[in-house]
């Protein structure tokens, strides 16, 4: 935050539940996708939205503000499952512009959302880090909810 390092964020995915959309946000982790021979993904991108008592949003790596959209199946991909529910802090789950316009977009649920049941599918949770969860969600922000201090995946990948 702000240029320093603060910790680390680890998310278990729920892939028995929604392996296609676990998958998309898997790959983007660890690079295995590339467009041009060039590997693509979380590293280095924002968390460019924050709401505070909601959800801290991140992935846009292709913009950087929301407005980029890709996946691994292409454009973007269909809402695999509404079966989990955003009930609690700390759900990963797939910010959208509609149904079936996931791509490469997630958020990290600050408190209970259910009225995001049904639109947005919750493929993860954190299982360790939500302190630096949290302090993405208290860090000021400008207009759109962008934080004023950058918020950035500085390394991402997968662990076993």
């Amino acid at each position: 935050m702000g240029g320093h390092p603060v910790g680390r964020i680890k998310m278990e995915l729920f892939k028995n539940v929604v392996p296609k959309t676990a998958e998309n946000f898997r790959q983007f982790c660890t690079g295995e996708f590339k467009k041009g021979n060039q590997p693509i993904g979380y590293k280095g991108s924002p968390f460019h939205r924050v709401i505070k008592d909601f959800m801290v949003q991140g992935g846009d790596f292709i913009k950087g503000d929301g407005t980029g959209k890709t996946c691994i199946y292409g454009p973007s991909f269909v809402d695999e499952s509404f079966q989990l529910k955003h009930t609690t802090p700390g759900l990963l789950s797939m910010a959208n512009s509609g149904p079936n316009t996931n791509g490469c977009q997630f958020f990290i649920t600050c408190a209970p959302a259910g009225w995001l049941d049904g639109k947005h599918v919750v493929f993860g949770q954190v299982i360790e880090g939500m302190k630096i969860v949290r302090m993405i969600e208290n860090v000021s922000v400008g207009p759109s909810g962008k934080p004023t201090l950058p918020c950035i995946i500085s390394e991402c990948g997968q662990m076993y």
